[in-house]
């Protein structure tokens, strides 16, 4: 199997645009998540989010450096994501196929998805069509919704001719986006792939939809930052993010022949259902626990055993029966390793940014490995006793020697997904 080296990095994310920026924000222990203040709730119970910040400021989200003003309408938000994540993962990587020749642009390609799509434009056609009728839905309302457009937009803009897919599942769409891309570079279809997540779910019918699954936490609308805390004994749901992850992936050699900047070498992929519920984990993590030694597995075969893994990006949403079956599947992993292991959970600080997530969260995973330090788990000040023994990262980074990390994914419908990465060595 070729191996796959990650050389590129993109994010939009609650706190904003742009890799430096976010990573900082996050070492720093600060929180995106806010009070939503431009949307009419209704009678929602939900008044918080990881909402991106809009405007014209260096770290801001300017849709016109992305689409001409003219050409927005015909692309949901995710979209819109979506593409800058990408754009700025391409920049980063110095990669941009339009000069290369139509032979090399036939072998990159893009695998972007999304947890829900254009859950935006779908409400807003919906009550315009209820309201006016026919005539009042936009032509480029289908398009403007569809998950694979992100992957179809970055394609066209790039000359991205290989493979052009996306990914839909649920909030492991990040994780697997990746996953999959890396498969189709080792397998030899490609030597470029763009591959993430995007999602942009934060409106009135979203929000009213986990509120009424009681999936979201109510109970912080006047403290946000205090309202995503995996692992704390007063956690009570997760706070719905919005974002987009991008990464470049590339074959080895292929990033070595053009002189690429290598962060990374992605080096193990676990993919598993629960068979158990639509919507509730397996209480024992049983799936997540199988997801994450297939990941390792593979990842013996590039030489990373698994005490070299010392760094695990949790899943880590904030919901009481999730954060402790994820951390019985990493205990039961690592077995009598477990105490070489840190573990946080970066959605303390965004949100869960669903099908995004994982996306976001490889790079902060990479960012981990590069920089030699842990982010921090907000808000965990009082942990349940079952997870007291587990080096949580509580409110504060962490210097660590990180040889190999992991970065996990799990998602409605019991299906789970992890990645390893591992410092890259020739």
């Amino acid at each position: 199997m070729r191996r796959v080296v990650v050389t590129g990095l993109g994010i939009v994310s609650p706190f904003g645009r742009g890799v430096e920026h976010n990573w900082t924000s996050l070492l720093a222990g600060q929180s995106g998540i806010r009070k939503i203040t431009n949307i009419d709730l209704k009678d929602i119970p939900v008044q918080i989010a990881g909402q991106v910040p809009w405007g014209e400021g260096e770290h801001d989200f300017n849709p016109d450096t992305v689409m001409p003003p003219k050409d927005q309408k015909k692309a949901d938000k995710f979209i819109l994501y979506g593409i800058a994540a990408a754009n700025d993962a391409l920049q980063d990587a110095a990669y941009e196929p339009k000069e290369l020749s139509e032979e090399e642009q036939c072998r990159a390609g893009v695998m972007m998805g999304s947890g829900i799509g254009g859950l935006n434009n779908i409400y807003e056609n919906a009550i315009s069509f209820n309201e006016v009728g026919i005539k009042r839905i936009s032509p480029f309302f289908i398009p403007s919704c569809l998950i694979n457009l992100i992957s179809g937009t970055v394609s066209i803009d790039h000359a991205l001719r290989g493979p052009n897919h996306a990914c839909v599942t649920a909030c492991s769409t990040g994780t697997h986006a990746i996953g999959d891309a890396a498969k189709i570079i080792a397998m030899g279809d490609a030597d470029v792939m763009v591959a993430g997540g995007a999602e942009s779910a934060v409106n009135v019918l979203g929000l009213a939809g986990f509120a009424r699954m009681h999936a979201v936490t109510a109970e912080f609308n006047d403290e946000p930052e205090k309202a995503s805390r995996p692992w704390d004994k007063k956690r009570s749901g997760f706070v719905m993010g919005e974002g987009a992850g991008a990464l470049v992936l590339e074959e080895l050699e292929h990033a070595k022949a053009r002189g690429a900047h290598i962060y990374a070498e992605l080096v193990g992929y676990g993919m598993s259902g629960d068979a158990h519920h639509m919507t509730a984990p397996c209480p024992d993590g049983d799936g997540a626990y199988r997801a994450m030694k297939m990941a390792v597995t593979h990842a013996a075969e590039h030489g990373v055993q698994i005490e070299d893994i010392s760094y695990v990006n949790a899943h880590g949403t904030s919901t009481p029966l999730g954060d402790l079956g994820e951390a019985a599947a990493v205990r039961r992993l690592f077995g009598d390793k477990i105490g070489n292991v840190s573990m946080s959970s970066t959605k303390s600080s965004t949100g869960h940014l669903l099908g995004a997530a994982g996306a976001i969260e490889a790079v902060y995973t990479i960012k981990a490995i590069q920089e030699q330090i842990c982010p921090p788990t907000l808000n965990l000040e009082d942990p349940d006793e079952e997870v007291k023994d587990l080096d949580l990262v509580p409110l504060k980074p962490k210097k660590k020697a990180i040889k190999a990390a992991m970065s996990n994914s799990f998602g409605f419908g019991g299906t789970n997904s992890s990645l390893v990465f591992k410092k890259f060595e020739d």
